[in-house]
């Protein structure tokens, strides 16, 4: 087994600077083979892997209860895992589900609750759900409604931040004073709203989906130097911007979940370009990229089979030259302030 290098994100609470993402084990897009995802799972911790995020809406359930069948062989003190709080999973007949983001799901339908008593029922049934007595790491999630936006397009069109502070954050607050938890965080796709969060509470971690990336960098001015004050540490999900820096700029790549625009495309080709230049995979670059930063303490790519991880793994250990970085920055095409990566994950 090699070893992946850990992170801290509290003093007493390390995570692997590669995680696995859950959204694959709950069925995201395409639906997984069970047993291809307690494989993937185990593949993981045997590769070196010890850190695990999961949320109840990932699935409606099936994305805790997959890892948590999958974990109940492995030492659960040698592993993190991470979940969140924020939704309401509400049982309803199957003759009302109606086609979204995960496939083959349960009948549940996903109403958000930030109170206190909805963040103390999620955390029970996500304890059941993964059948352990205790989550490492929980974080508000979503508290935009999950939204994903675009140039010019408000990112506080939907805000429950004041619903969050008041009733989620407290009660996760509570459980971290009592020991219960180690680690308090926020959960979204932007950066903007985080911000805010940051200085109304006491955060250890964001998981920030897609905004720090080999594609964007503007968390790098605002966001990123008020968390180094406070000492708020960063997971980055979605490190291939939900596709087009996995694939390439290739027809109907997807770049926030959406099909890619041609500015975007034309970016990424450029950046291709370079990498090409150099030998190095876009993929590679786009793992490692992010936890150049010191913030960053982990990069949690999604996984729905052994295959799959085992190249996520493959990129990250890739070698990459120096001159790759300098070149990108010589055209523009990172942010010239970006710290970059050395000895990445191993």
């Amino acid at each position: 087994m090699r070893k992946i290098l850990s992170r801290a994100v509290t003093d007493g609470l390390s995570v692997t600077t590669m995680g696995l993402g859950g959204t694959g084990l709950g069925n995201m897009y395409r639906s997984t083979d069970p047993q291809d995802a307690y494989a993937t799972v185990h593949a993981a911790y045997e590769n070196g892997i010890r850190y695990f995020d999961t949320a109840p809406v990932y699935g409606f359930g099936l994305a805790e209860t997959r890892l948590g069948e999958a974990i109940k062989s492995l030492p659960r003190n040698e592993i993190v895992i991470s979940s969140k709080v924020g939704y309401d999973l509400v049982p309803i007949p199957p003759s009302e589900m109606t086609p979204q983001l995960w496939d083959d799901a349960p009948p549940f339908r996903a109403d958000f609750d930030y109170s206190r008593d909805g963040v103390l029922r999620s955390i029970e049934s996500t304890l059941k759900r993964l059948g352990t007595d205790y989550v490492d790491m929980l974080a508000i999630h979503d508290p935009d409604e999950a939204i994903h936006f675009g140039p010019g397009e408000d990112p506080y069109a939907r805000s429950r931040f004041r619903e969050a502070m008041d009733g989620a954050y407290l009660a996760l607050d509570e459980l971290r004073l009592q020991g219960v938890i180690k680690a308090v965080g926020v959960g979204i796709n932007q950066w903007q709203m985080l911000s805010d969060f940051v200085v109304a509470g006491h955060f250890d971690y964001f998981l920030l989906a897609g905004r720090y990336t080999l594609l964007e960098q503007e968390p790098l001015s605002v966001l990123f130097p008020v968390c180094e004050e406070r000492g708020t540490k960063i997971v980055i999900g979605g490190p291939y911007n939900s596709g087009i820096l996995a694939t390439g700029a290739k027809d109907g790549a997807t770049f926030n979940t959406r099909v890619a625009p041609p500015h975007v495309l034309e970016r990424v080709r450029r950046i291709e370009d370079v990498c090409d230049r150099h030998g190095v995979p876009l993929p590679a670059a786009a793992l490692q990229f992010p936890l150049g930063h010191p913030l960053v303490v982990s990069v949690i790519p999604g996984a729905r089979s052994v295959a799959e991880l085992a190249q996520n793994l493959d990129y990250m250990r890739f070698s990459i030259p120096t001159a790759l970085w300098d070149d990108l920055i010589a055209e523009g095409l990172i942010e010239s302030g970006s710290p970059l990566p050395i000895n990445a994950a191993a």
